[in-house]
């Protein structure tokens, strides 16, 4: 996990019960305040026999308590790409609700994009699917991928699924406020991707998962362990 910068600001509907913005405001923070972190430097931090403190080979979670392309982050983001590029044995991940900021946002040299990047767009709602995958799809990116959550309705996918999209992922919601997630809502978007032959992964339940029309509350620890024994994966 390479959290390089934090903080946020509320983007779209999926947002309302944001788990940065419930931690920090269990600490008295303030989640609006982007900052950069201890750990901006941490692809080039290496140990005292000179070795990298993140191995050759490992995949590289990154921005998770922010957004890779929020404004606020705009002048910190030409050093992150410079990093990113310095380290090709690396693969980094963004998960992004900002997708309309990525051509501005790419480095001068993205050209196709960076080999050992994977960028994946959030689209928690039909609204919000309608209007960032047309975009992202014309993104230049070398690896691309959807999450739908936390899943909030069901979402017709299909008019934008193929061979560009390397994997959807669908999840619930989590936390104390969590609005429901119905496993009609995942069986359908399960049934797009393999219509479209795209990689499916189911992530977690949510805390508020509905089945067969009751309502089952999941605790935390549950939700991924849940979804994992649905069998519903179609990914390797």
């Amino acid at each position: 996990m390479w959290n390089l910068w934090h903080g946020c600001r509320k983007f779209s509907e999926g947002c309302a019960h944001c788990y940065m913005f419930r931690h920090d405001g269990e600490h008295g923070l303030d989640s609006e305040n982007v900052y950069k972190t201890s750990s901006f430097y941490l692809p080039r931090a290496k140990d005292r026999k000179g070795v990298y403190k993140i191995p050759s080979g490992s995949t590289v979670w990154t921005c998770f308590t922010s957004d890779f392309f929020i404004e606020e982050a705009d002048e910190w983001r030409k050093e992150a790409w410079n990093m990113i590029k310095e380290r090709p044995d690396l693969h980094f991940v963004f998960v992004t609700k900002r997708i309309h900021r990525t051509l501005e946002c790419f480095p001068d040299d993205w050209g196709g994009g960076y080999s050992n990047v994977s960028i994946i767009c959030t689209v928690e709602s039909q609204r919000q699917a309608e209007i960032r995958l047309p975009i992202f799809k014309n993104v230049p990116v070398r690896h691309k991928g959807i999450i739908c959550e936390p899943l909030l309705e069901p979402i017709n996918l299909r008019p934008w699924l193929g061979d560009w999209v390397e994997q959807v992922t669908v999840g619930g919601e989590s936390g104390p406020d969590a609005r429901p997630c119905d496993f009609e809502w995942v069986i359908g978007i399960r049934k797009d991707c393999i219509a479209a032959d795209v990689p499916f992964h189911f992530k977690q339940t949510g805390a508020n998962f509905v089945k067969d029309g009751k309502l089952y509350r999941i605790p935390r620890w549950l939700q991924m362990e849940q979804a994992r024994k649905a069998g519903m994966n179609t990914d390797k």
